[in-house]
């Protein structure tokens, strides 16, 4: 009797303890995936605002144009959520692969209109990598009253002289005009279907639009921010809209970034000055210049590719992030 009594005290005991190691264990598997699932989230709770602007955050792409590829590739790897991280609305866009800048322009508008409808906001800050630059300011010049701040990101705005090459090498109307239009607006096509666009399609008008003499034109046409001097800062403030500008001087950062052989090369011809594999420093110029010569590439600049960037340099979703803040703290 005191043997079965024993014996089913220590069941009762072993139960209770296999109970308590249960209830235990469950309690931490709860913990850490609530710990794994809030993980982008952790910085948050010691900084949960950081990033929030008073208007939402437009991005507008350069040429590829994409906001994803296939479904999955972002044209701005990881940046919209680092920024989203910490409060900010953003909004990346698309556009044609490759076309002239009043096309892209008015594509920008377009997305521009359809999420200040959906937002409610009144304004918004819009951001351009590239020839998306030339984009913004398009966009800002048709709605000054809807946009708060520009900011150019490795943006062309005196233009890139290795597109004087491509145009010199390809003249309109002649045979290799002809040949080089047809492969690149068979890579834009291509581009664009891997989007799911349905984008219209001109390389020639986007090599046009690059030169110099042509960005110098667009200049004139949309000259808020745009620096008077070889290599100076333009109005930090143009109708009623703030204008930053930042970039890099790297052509080559990480020898295990395919891109970097691309930028490697084509940093050689397309300027003399000091650029980021495509683009001038002084060209980058722009508004308030937040910095010139970050160790970034012209891929770097939209944390691509995938990533990968140089040893100890500058991580670009931190300047995203950083440039936020600094809207922030304008009131914008």
């Amino acid at each position: 009797m005191h043997d079965t009594l024993r014996v089913s005290s220590n069941l009762n005991n072993n139960m209770g303890h296999t109970m308590i190691k249960k209830t235990l264990a469950t309690l931490a598997l709860a913990v850490t995936t609530s710990l794994t699932a809030n993980v982008s989230q952790a910085f948050c709770w010691f900084n949960c605002n950081y990033t929030q602007t008073k208007y939402p955050v437009v991005l507008a792409p350069g040429v590829l144009g994409f906001d994803k590829l296939v479904g999955f590739v972002d044209y701005w790897y990881g940046i919209p959520n680092a920024m989203r991280d910490g409060g900010a609305k953003v909004y990346p866009t698309s556009a044609s692969a490759f076309n002239s800048s009043e096309v892209h322009g008015e594509q920008l508008l377009s997305q521009v209109q359809n999420i200040l409808a959906i937002s409610g906001a009144q304004k918004v800050n819009l951001m351009g990598h590239s020839h998306g630059g030339f984009s913004v300011r398009y966009v800002a010049d048709v709605i000054p009253t809807k946009v708060a701040s520009l900011t150019m990101i490795h943006s062309p705005v005196k233009g890139v002289s290795g597109a004087n090459i491509i145009m010199g090498i390809a003249p309109a109307g002649t045979v290799s005009g002809s040949i080089v239009a047809s492969v690149g607006d068979a890579v834009s096509n291509f581009v664009t279907f891997l989007a799911g666009n349905s984008y219209k399609e001109d390389f020639m008008a986007s090599m046009n639009s690059l030169t110099p003499q042509n960005a110098a034109v667009f200049n004139g046409k949309h000259a808020g921010g745009v620096p008077t001097t070889a290599c100076g800062e333009g109005a930090y403030t143009a109708n009623g809209i703030k204008n930053y500008s930042w970039s890099g001087t790297s052509s080559v950062t990480n020898i295990l970034d395919p891109l970097d052989t691309f930028f490697g090369i084509t940093g050689l011809v397309a300027t003399s000055e000091a650029n980021d594999g495509l683009v001038g420093q002084c060209s980058s110029h722009f508004g308030k210049v937040i910095r010139d010569n970050y160790p970034h590439n012209h891929g770097d600049a939209i944390n691509q590719l995938f990533g990968v960037r140089g040893l100890f340099t500058p991580a670009p979703t931190d300047l995203y992030r950083e440039h936020a803040n600094r809207l922030k703290l304008a009131g914008l």
